[in-house]
This record gives structure tokens, C-alpha cells and sequence, in this order.
């Protein structure tokens, strides 16, 4: 999978300053609320996984340098047991057990070196995944606080008198429908941050786990639209 580039490619820098925007929109709008709170911690997360969406993409120098000596001294290795195998005199004498014995060796040292040096490079590939999987468990736990905050906020709740067991009327249909919308836009920012890690790496693990953040917000979004167009139909149908 290419990585995107250019106009292509998500920028953090945008995406933080929409949810610098939208923090000050919900705090204007509710100053007291929860939803507010949760705001103001994704817009802290949001800086904090643009500068991990940075680091993806840089390589960790020092395990490539101790992949680099393995390699040379793999090459070292190799060049002093060609050295120290005497080729002339196995060939002239014909003893093909010692010259088979030279080789295996070599041979053998190439696969070692080869298998370190595969594990070296193996292991920055996990360490990246390991951090950005636990980084996109955070941006998944957000989403579901999110919509813990949309869950009780009933449309239908105002229409009719309230039960005992209703949620608290605290919002004219106007506000309720500012905080859904709220809510909606919080969770495709949410989605829009794991996107950025997607934007750093080819890992198919990674890009896999964006997915199923982007299919999660997706549909909790999907669920909030559909309140809000009640709310619009209640409005419609509202005697002028």
C-alpha cells in the first residue's frame, strides 16, 4: 500500500486546529458540560498523536546501526573463513569433505547473519505497531465516551411529559440539536486522528486498525444523524 503524499495526505496540523475550534465551540455552548471535558481531552490527544504520527515515519537509528554491524561483521567473518580455507589444496587433493565442510560453514554464518539482522529490522516494525495499536485504543475508548454522552439525549423526549424513569429535559430543541451535532463532529475528528497514523505506515495491522476505528465512529455517527433529523421533522412539523 503507497503511502499518501502531498495533497493526498492528511495534515495534523489541520486537523488539531479543527478541534481547537470545536473545543471553543463547545464551550461556549455548554461551559459546563461533560461533553465539553471530553473535548478539551481529545483536542490534547489530537496534538499529542499528530507528534506520534510524526515519529512513525522516522527510522529508529540505532537498531539500523546495530543491523549495519551485524552485516559487516557478518561480511568480516565470512572474509576471514574464505581466508583460512586453503581452496588450492582441497581441489588439487580432492577432498571434497573438507571443502564441504568450508562451505557449510560459510554458509551457515551467511543464514545467522541474514536471520539477526531480519530480526533487528523486525523489531522496530513491532515496537512502531505495539505503540500506535495502544495509541489507537485510546482514540477507540474516545469514541465510545462520546457516545455515552448521545445516548440519553432522546429527540422524542420532547414531544410529551416525562416519566420517572426519563432522562433530565435540560435542552430546548435547538441546544439538543448543537449538542448532537457536537457529538457527531467529535467522532469524525476521532476518526480523522487515527487516520493520521494510517497516513505514516504501510503496516497492514495498523492500517487494518484505523479501519475498524473509522467503521466504528461511522456508524455511532450514523445513529446521532438520525436524531438530528428527527429533531428537523419535529420542527417541520411544528405548528407555525
Amino acid at each position: 500500500m503507497a503511502r499518501a503524499t502531498g495533497a493526498r495526505k492528511l495534515e495534523a496540523t489541520k486537523v488539531v486546529e479543527t478541534l481547537d475550534h470545536l473545543q471553543a465551540r463547545v464551550g461556549e455552548r455548554f461551559p459546563e458540560s461533560g461533553l465539553a471535558k471530553v473535548c478539551g481531552e481529545l483536542t490534547a490527544t489530537a496534538r499529542t498523536t499528530a507528534e506520534r504520527a510524526r515519529r512513525l515515519s522516522r527510522p529508529y537509528l540505532g537498531l539500523r546501526f546495530l543491523v549495519l554491524v551485524v552485516v559487516l561483521a557478518a561480511i568480516a567473518l565470512e572474509a576471514g573463513l574464505i581466508i583460512r580455507l586453503d581452496w588450492v589444496r582441497s581441489v588439487s587433493r580432492a577432498e571434497p569433505l573438507g571443502l564441504a565442510s568450508g562451505l557449510e560453514s560459510a554458509i551457515n554464518l551467511v543464514l545467522l547473519s541474514g536471520a539477526a539482522a531480519w530480526f533487528l529490522l523486525s523489531l522496530e516494525a513491532r515496537w512502531k505497531r505495539g505503540r500506535v495499536q495502544k495509541a489507537l485504543h485510546e482514540l477507540r475508548s474516545f469514541a465510545h465516551v462520546i457516545d455515552m454522552h448521545q445516548l440519553t439525549k432522546d429527540p422524542t423526549l420532547v414531544l410529551g411529559p416525562r416519566t420517572a424513569s426519563s432522562p433530565v429535559r435540560e435542552m430546548n430543541r435547538f441546544q439538543l440539536a448543537r449538542y448532537l451535532d457536537y457529538c457527531a463532529e467529535m467522532l469524525a475528528l476521532t476518526a480523522k486522528l487515527a487516520a493520521l497514523y494510517a497516513g505514516e505506515s504501510d503496516d497492514p495491522v495498523i492500517v487494518a486498525a484505523v479501519n475498524d476505528i473509522e467503521t466504528l465512529t461511522s456508524d455511532l455517527g450514523r445513529k446521532i444523524w438520525q436524531k438530528i433529523m428527527i429533531l428537523g421533522q419535529l420542527d417541520e412539523a411544528r405548528p407555525g
